[in-house]
């Protein structure tokens, strides 16, 4: 097999600190992949305007088997236009329908949940990623008087709404996951949520041997605090699963813990931690780095480099365990520190 290709855009802030942590525990991992690095970032745009070249999503099309993102997001650009055109870009213009949220508690030190034990967090929501409140459809009218108009549209269409929900009972199926639940808020949102729950419940008749079920997503948090053990698969829109995403991260030990990957089966797909590029924490060696150290790990496993995958989240276990940890997690080692830990537990 030819080595997988990687395209690396470490980004803004701490992407470019706990990125090259990731790429250190992959390399350690014997893994049979090539990294190239990408500038597009705050301080490309800064210097010459570029957000993303042209050609540049064909490219990591073409050329590319996956891409690994740190964070944008620079206060020197106030628009954020390069985050924008970059990130919401590589999830739109490649399609990138499905993101996979993997939700797993490491070690109960983690879990603000009293009581809480490694079993009871351990489920995954795929959020729509392309569709919904996001699209920026709208506008204002009357901008700046007392009578101001703003609407954002939120756009769900039968393909786009059918298809990540297949994609949750196949994932479901693949990972020996018993249940998937579709959240929604089909109550209020009649027209846009009655697709989805029409949707789920004839994709849930083509998987009989998984349990389908659906819960308002109010419901749903609360169940996510009071007993997460009770959920496995969740589905939900693209603006519901960008809260409770957040929501899930809490349950495993906060952002720095937490890795995304957004996914198109059958072609380039992208991975990044779920943190931000968190401006004040930049350059001061304290960012948490195991959340891109396991969403590389995410990326091999998508990848079928399973094994390799499976010693870098091992190695990130045993970090947590032997408090080998930056200090939002309860420790006192830096980002640099953590990151060569675990890649030297990666490579004995």
């Amino acid at each position: 097999m030819n080595p997988r290709r990687i395209a690396v855009v470490a980004g803004d802030g701490i992407g470019k600190e706990v990125i090259p942590q990731a790429v250190n525990a992959v390399r350690a991992s014997g893994a049979r992949v090539e990294f190239a690095d990408f500038d597009w970032s705050a301080d490309r745009y800064l210097r010459d305007g570029t957000t993303v070249p042209p050609d540049g999503f064909a490219m990591l099309q073409r050329d590319f088997d996956a891409v690994l993102v740190g964070a944008l997001g620079d206060p020197r650009v106030p628009t954020n236009i390069h985050a924008k055109e970059i990130l919401l870009g590589m999830r739109f213009r490649m399609d990138l329908y499905a993101n996979v949220r993997p939700v797993k508690l490491l070690d109960e030190s983690l879990c603000p949940l009293k009581n809480a034990r490694t079993a009871d967090v351990n489920f995954t929501v795929i959020r729509e990623n392309t569709e919904g409140m996001y699209v920026d459809v709208g506008g204002t009218f009357k901008q700046g008087t007392p009578d101001e108009i703003a609407i954002n549209e939120d756009v769900n269409t039968r393909k786009g709404v059918e298809r990540v929900i297949r994609y949750a009972f196949e994932y479901a199926r693949q990972h020996g996951r018993k249940r998937v639940l579709m959240a929604d808020k089909s109550n209020v949102l009649t027209h846009a949520h009655g697709l989805w729950q029409r949707v789920f419940k004839q994709v849930a008749a083509e998987f009989a041997g998984l349990q389908a079920s659906h819960m308002y997503v109010d419901a749903l948090c609360l169940q996510m605090v009071r007993d997460p053990g009770s959920l496995d698969v969740i589905v939900t829109n693209n603006m519901f699963g960008d809260i409770v995403t957040d929501l899930a991260a809490a349950l495993q030990g906060g952002l720095g813990m937490a890795a995304s990957g957004n996914i198109r089966p059958g072609t380039t797909s992208m991975f990044e931690p779920v943190h931000g590029s968190a401006p004040p924490l930049a350059g001061k060696n304290v960012a948490n780095p195991m959340g891109a150290i396991l969403t590389a790990s995410l990326m091999l496993e998508h990848l079928g480099l399973k094994s390799e995958a499976q010693r870098i989240e091992q190695a990130v276990v045993a970090a947590v365990r032997e408090r080998k940890l930056t200090a939002d997690v309860g420790g006192n080692m830096g980002t640099r520190e953590v990151g060569e830990w675990i890649a030297n537990r990666v490579a004995s």
